[in-house]
């Protein structure tokens, strides 16, 4: 019964189609990066499991290709089922079972990648200290407040993501005494002079007397970033309300006063703090001689984790990565004239998968040739 079932999934043409559809998802998912954006084209076409196609002038959409799930699914279960039914135990066939067992792992290690890994960025000035990382294309929008009892007063970060203020649903939280509502969200915006408004219809935020924040295409670009803003109303219990236009376009926060308790609103980078802290000390970029092109760039850092006792330096630099406490710290890029090192922080639970898949294959390849290559001198040696 077991092999019946498995049976329609061992056939080679299977095996063919399922990687002639994978080249085809690779090529148009890499032309797309064009217009959508790393992130933009990673999630129609590998994150998914069908690629969807927009009629023109409709917003109806039809399946076109089987999504990266869906086919690495399928890939993943033509292997096992072929390995299961097809294959008997055979130690001249050992080499093919450790190659098949690593390609199982790295279809596995993608798929974990794809589910478990979260990518943020640190920047760091030289002399600078942080203990957060910043999400590339995730928003929140805080409320900081002083935390009396302390002696050393620290600010209380209240935080609401992203995908409550798209909702325009009334959001309340314990530590707020009040109750928000998002009356617009931008994901992305600039800011431009009220008489460039080409249209009443366009929807705007005020920012003083000869600004105002619009709504722009959203940048898909590598090295370009959404600017996000918003219009928020804060409502007390006793009914009054307060209206405050947030953006990243506006750097600093915005204070205002609820009761006898001053706090800050702001609209940022989703953060995700760290139970360690990092200092860059120096920063040193090379390029080719008479060229503006990277050559090398390198950041010099310190990373304090007081609960484990441990203050180590390191150096940073392309293919030399730092790792500590499950995260991988990359040298991704730098700004401000060489004083600023950004930093890419990967937490990835199934790093070491594509490592150990890649030792089978390589086990698996070694002992397929072995095994043919002592075959063969045997056959010479009796003729």
């Amino acid at each position: 019964m077991f092999r019946r079932i498995l049976q329609p999934f061992t056939s080679l043409k299977l095996t063919i189609v399922c990687l002639s559809l994978a080249m085809v998802l690779v090529f148009f998912g890499t032309m797309e990066q064009v217009q959508l954006g790393i992130y933009g084209a990673q999630k129609k076409y590998f994150d998914s499991l069908f690629v969807f196609w927009t009629l023109p002038g409709t917003t109806r959409q039809i399946p076109i290709l089987p999504g990266g799930y869906l086919l690495g699914a399928i890939t993943l279960l033509n292997l096992i089922a072929a390995q299961a039914v097809r294959f008997k135990f055979n130690w001249k066939k050992s080499g093919i079972y450790f190659l098949h067992l690593g390609i199982i792992m790295l279809l596995l290690g993608q798929l974990f990648t794809s589910l478990l890994a979260k990518e943020a960025q640190t920047r760091l000035d030289e002399g600078q200290t942080k203990n957060y990382s910043e999400s590339f294309t995730e928003k929140e929008l805080i409320f900081l407040t002083k935390d009396p009892s302390s002696t050393t007063p620290q600010d209380n970060v209240v935080s609401i993501p992203e995908g409550l203020l798209t909702r325009r649903d009334p959001i309340t939280h314990e530590s707020l005494p009040f109750t928000v509502e998002v009356i617009q969200y931008f994901r992305n915006s600039v800011a431009i002079n009220p008489s460039q408004v080409s249209s009443p219809a366009i929807p705007r935020l005020p920012i003083g007397a000869e600004a105002v924040l619009v709504p722009i295409a959203i940048a898909t670009a590598p090295d370009q970033a959404n600017a996000a803003s918003a219009e928020v109303r804060v409502t007390s219990p006793s009914g009054s309300k307060q209206v405050f236009v947030v953006s990243e376009r506006i750097p600093a926060p915005i204070s205002f006063r609820e009761g006898d308790q001053e706090i800050s609103i702001a609209l940022r980078s989703r953060r995700h703090y760290k139970p360690f802290s990092i200092t860059l000390h120096d920063f040193t970029h090379k390029t080719y001689p008479g060229t503006d092109i990277p050559k090398d760039f390198s950041s010099k850092v310190t990373i304090n984790h007081t609960a484990a006792s441990e203050n180590r330096d390191a150096l940073i630099y392309m293919n030399n990565p730092l790792r500590h406490g499950g995260f991988t710290f990359y040298q991704l890029a730098f700004d401000n004239d060489d004083t600023t090192s950004i930093l890419q922080v990967v937490k990835n639970p199934s790093w070491l998968m594509p490592y150990i898949a890649c030792g089978f294959v390589t086990i698996g390849l070694a002992l397929q040739f072995g095994i043919h290559l002592v075959g063969f001198a045997r056959k010479r040696k009796t003729l």
